[in-house]
């Protein structure tokens, strides 16, 4: 039987009179090419939420059309292209409002401070790309892993200070028709951090990345507020989102801190 004879229960009609905020499908993983700040693809696996609102009076949404559009081509895009698979998703679905929001690991190669060994590093990112009534957003969000150092530790103690891993989570939406790179974000993050991180340190870069960080303590609070102010002073960006956590070695807790800026 062929599916033009098949009723369309999605279509019926609805009574209820509520409309859908979002309705899609959640937690599908899919191959995506990330294009970075130098044009080049970087491959990945993105797991992706896909929503268009629904009108009070339609039952259901055509579930099928959201893998359909991941499927008949590449999954390609930079942060400023995403917005066209958005725009896709809402024509498809004939919707004015539309979310896609995906999850994936971006890798990059990084030279060890002092031996030149390369290695990848990875960094979690998710692009929001949202259409509400016509208009269209892209924010990106980037957790850079970094070594924080205590300053008040090292202030009181004789042998050293304790120092540990931290998350700084950048999350901002380009101002219209600037253009902002992943690669910017998760540079500002590892500059003001104690040290950053690499995968391969030989013993030599080993040395150099302990005492870079205790040359450079910072309380969870030094750390949003430096990254906040180069974020300030940006005119590429027109809203971020900022957070620490240090994930402590003398306690079994974390210190927090979070700064949000809508300009």
């Amino acid at each position: 039987m062929k599916s033009h004879n098949l009723p369309d229960t999605q279509n019926i009609a609805d009574i209820r009179n509520i409309v859908i905020n979002e309705v899609g499908i959640k937690d599908i993983s899919h191959p995506i090419t990330f294009i970075n700040r130098e044009g080049e693809p970087c491959p990945s696996v993105g797991n992706f939420t896909m929503t268009v609102s629904l009108p009070a009076n339609v039952k259901g949404t055509h579930m099928s059309r959201f893998i359909e559009i991941l499927n008949e081509q590449e999954c390609s895009f930079t942060a400023q292209s995403f917005v066209e698979l958005v725009n896709r998703v809402a024509d498809r679905l004939n919707s004015d409002s539309a979310h896609i929001s995906v999850e994936f690991p971006f890798f990059r190669k990084k030279a060890a401070p002092s031996s030149g060994v390369e290695s990848l590093m990875d960094y979690q990112v998710t692009i929001n790309g949202r259409l509400i009534d016509g208009q269209a957003e892209v924010s990106m969000k980037v957790v850079v892993p970094v070594t924080s150092l205590c300053p008040c530790s090292k202030s009181i103690s004789k042998y050293g200070a304790h120092n540990q891993r931290s998350h700084i989570t950048i999350e901002a939406r380009a101002t219209k028709g600037a253009e902002l790179a992943l690669e910017d974000l998760i540079d500002l993050a590892e500059q003001k951090a104690s040290c950053e991180l690499y995968a391969i340190l030989k013993r030599e870069d080993e040395k150099i990345v302990t005492e870079r960080a205790y040359d450079n303590p910072a309380f969870v609070e030094d750390l949003v507020r430096d990254i906040a102010v180069e974020l300030n002073n940006n005119d590429k960006i027109n809203f971020y989102c900022l957070e620490s956590e240090n994930f402590e070695s003398i306690h079994n807790h974390s210190a927090y801190a979070l700064i949000k800026n809508q300009k």
